[in-house]
């Protein structure tokens, strides 16, 4: 498990994210390709946590619950075989030496304690230091979004044949899979102009690379984007799409 975890990558949460890095460092560690849900319900997170035990987590020791129950918490979730495996990090505005003594020293939290008054850019740098530490993007170079069930994921694409939709399966800031009826048969490596992505309220034009298609299914092509026409704006539009469709999923999840 371990082995196949470090090539995927693992999860990682943020507990009760201060609103800070729930608008600003949640975008960076997405675009970084670490796969990032935040979580509100501290209760559920156990749960969460247990459906998937080779995570990372990072608590938010201002909100919630107050700090002994949080030290608490955090034990209870070291003690339990199910959660036993889970990597806890601490956020706060708190710098008391004390309190940082017995988070990194007493209970051994291996992904630190991230002191947010150092500023946004210097906390990210220091979870994006944890994170590569504990291998949580694994060999993955991007993160793959389902959006399957979202009707307002699309693809338009005009040809010389005509003008063709297509339904956008999944996504990644590399390209996405895409199904596309009627349109003529066209070789791998066939390059598509000015392919439209429209992404709930985002919109995003580009060239891409048809690398064929699906084995299962072919109106089901495999489209990757032309990094030189992906500017940072675009980037923004997909990753921004991405987080969404990652939040909707651990939302829904039945536990």
């Amino acid at each position: 498990m371990e082995q196949g975890a470090v090539i995927l990558g693992k999860k990682v949460f943020l507990l009760y994210p201060h609103s800070v890095i729930h608008e600003e460092m949640l975008d960076v560690l997405i675009m970084s390709g670490f796969e990032t849900y935040t979580l509100q319900d501290h209760r559920r997170a156990v749960k969460i946590l247990e459906r998937f035990p080779d995570s990372i987590m990072f608590v938010n020791i201002d909100e919630g619950l107050r700090e002994p129950e949080w030290e608490a918490y955090i034990r209870a979730l070291q003690e339990n075989p199910k959660t036993a495996q889970v990597r806890l990090g601490i956020l706060s505005y708190n710098q008391d030496r004390a309190l940082m003594e017995k988070y990194l020293i007493k209970l051994s939290v291996p992904c630190g304690y991230i002191q947010l008054k150092l500023g946004i850019q210097e906390s990210t740098k220091i979870i994006l230091a944890a994170l590569q530490a504990n291998e949580a993007r694994g060999r993955r170079k991007f993160i793959r979004a389902s959006c399957e069930n979202d009707s307002y994921a699309t693809m338009n694409y005009k040809s010389p044949e005509g003008f063709f939709q297509g339904k956008i399966l999944d996504i990644s800031s590399a390209g996405i899979a895409v199904r596309v009826s009627g349109l003529p048969a066209l070789p791998a490596n066939s390059v598509l102009r000015n392919v439209q992505l429209k992404l709930r309220g985002g919109m995003v034009m580009t060239d891409a690379v048809l690398m064929g298609r699906r084995g299962d299914d072919q109106d089901v092509w495999i489209l990757l984007f032309d990094p030189s026409k992906i500017d940072q704006g675009n980037k923004l539009v997909i990753h921004h799409y991405i987080k969404l469709c990652l939040q909707k999923y651990i939302d829904g999840l039945k536990l």
